[in-house]
């Protein structure tokens, strides 16, 4: 018998229909659209809960693109004015989003006046342990930030540069090829001109680099910005990685940066990409994981740490969707699915043994 188990529970169908949901945004594939048409197609529920979930989306783009693939007959009348509902919605969102990003001073330093001509702007991005959190940029830059993580801003009118000094963040760079977008983190830099990436910071030496879409140039910190900037510029598909003052990380590759490594880059298939970067949407993937990696992660989303009594149990793979910081959903699936029991102390330290 194998020794992963697939969890179906209700809220993980409802997290399954989030991931689709995601994947949507970003755009299906043909081989995607036709796995989720399978998807939806092995159960009432699975189609049911796709649908409202959808509702509470608020990109016409994914509506759009699950009223093509399940286009609606007549008879099905409630789910059409759930579209439409959702629709209508996203508009809403957008107004509101809109009105109250103008009234909320947080929002202030990163809104240029009419006037204003200096781009310089300072501030420190933070979410606490649990939470993600988005900003938006006065160039038009998204940030989002994963739990417990820390970005120092500092715009100029000729570089835009960051600091990941904890954590781990997904940046949606606007384009400004006169301003090169820089994220230093420990000993290294990540600059690209407008593209989206994803930074995660395990400590001073060791970080992980996946770029979805553009490129990225991965240098020495104290590289000069100058030397950067002109790199980005001129780079092309005939430039020689000796003629680079770094590593050149394209869309759809991932960099693992340790001690001693030479920063190895990999293709990375799109399942790889939305198991690494579920929690842009709140949630945790687990594909055939060890026990003990599976809660080394969890752990950033939480203030318990896990003790594994058996030194057998750590070695056991798990695979399942989990929201991001719940706990005690996890400690009930591996009850249900592994026999195993927990504990908990004061000191929020939670004990798996398994049980008799």
């Amino acid at each position: 018998m194998s020794n992963v188990s697939q969890f179906h529970t209700k809220e993980q169908i409802q997290e399954q229909a989030c991931l689709w949901i995601s994947r949507m945004d970003r755009g299906l594939s043909q081989t995607e659209q036709r796995d989720l048409v399978t998807w939806c197609n092995q159960n009432s529920t699975h189609h049911s809960t796709l649908l409202k979930m959808a509702s509470y989306w608020d990109d016409v783009s994914v509506l759009n693109e699950l009223s093509g693939l399940f286009p609606l007959e007549k008879n099905h009348s409630s789910h059409r004015k759930i579209i439409s509902i959702a629709l209508a919605a996203s508009v809403a969102i957008v107004s509101l989003f809109s009105t109250n990003a103008l009234m909320n001073k947080s929002f202030l330093p990163f809104i240029p006046s009419l006037n204003e001509q200096s781009l310089t702007q300072t501030k420190t991005l933070t979410t606490p342990i649990g939470e993600q959190s988005s900003f938006t940029m006065s160039d038009g830059t998204h940030i989002q930030l994963n739990t417990n993580s820390v970005v120092e801003v500092a715009y100029t009118s000729s570089f835009r540069q960051l600091t990941l000094v904890q954590g781990e963040a997904r940046f949606d760079v606007a384009k400004d090829k006169s301003r090169p977008f820089t994220v230093t983190s420990g000993e290294k830099s990540f600059t690209a001109l407008g593209t989206i990436f994803n930074v995660q910071k395990s400590d001073e030496k060791a970080m992980e680099l996946m770029v979805t879409e553009g490129r990225v140039l991965i240098t020495k910190a104290d590289e000069a910005l100058e030397v950067i900037k002109q790199t980005m510029l001129t780079v092309n598909e005939n430039t020689l990685e000796s003629e680079l003052p770094g590593i050149l990380v394209i869309s759809g590759e991932k960099a693992i940066i340790a001690e001693h490594s030479k920063t190895p880059v990999e293709k990375v298939s799109l399942d790889q990409v939305q198991r690494d970067l579920a929690w842009q949407q709140g949630m945790l993937i687990f594909d055939g994981e060890s026990l003990s990696d599976a809660l080394l992660e969890v752990s950033r989303y939480t203030s318990s740490r896990f003790k594994i009594l058996d030194p057998k149990m750590a070695s056991m793979k798990v695979s399942g969707y989990f929201k991001a910081n719940d706990v005690d959903g996890l400690l009930a699936s591996l009850n249900s699915n592994f026999n195993i029991s927990y504990s908990k102390s004061a000191d929020s330290t939670i004990s798996l043994a398994l049980a008799e």
